[in-house]
């Protein structure tokens, strides 16, 4: 099994934080009433994945991890429902759409690994 220092070794939080990075670049450009509309909570949500990532990963309880991954799962299908919208009101292209949501899919199913890994894990 793998050894995990910090959250920070994870794949799931690596590629959740470059995640993260593209969809800051990708919401610059947004209209400027949208900046405290689609355009803060499609951040927020991003940042919401990382987060709960770190902070599933310093719970004492497996059970506790688990249901931080799972939030973090959330935070990705919040963040694709938001894509949708932006494609739908031109805030995005499709090809810039598309590859944000490639990027979710990997990291949903780095995060789904992770809680495999957990599940199986002899902890607490």
């Amino acid at each position: 099994m793998a050894i995990y220092k910090t959250f920070k070794d994870l794949d799931a939080w690596k590629e959740s934080r470059k995640l993260v990075k593209s969809i800051y670049l990708a919401t610059a450009s947004f209209p400027k009433e949208e900046e405290f509309g689609i355009k803060l909570q499609m951040r927020r949500a991003a940042i919401s994945v990382i987060s709960n990532i770190a902070e599933g990963y310093g719970r004492q309880y497996k059970k506790e991890s688990i249901q931080f991954m799972f939030m973090s799962k959330g935070s990705l299908n919040e963040l694709e429902a938001q894509l949708t919208v932006s494609e739908d009101l031109n805030f995005l292209t499709d090809q810039a759409v598309n590859s944000l949501i490639e990027q979710i899919e990997v990291s949903r199913k780095l995060l789904s690994g992770y809680i495999n890994y957990l599940e199986k894990a002899e902890l607490k």
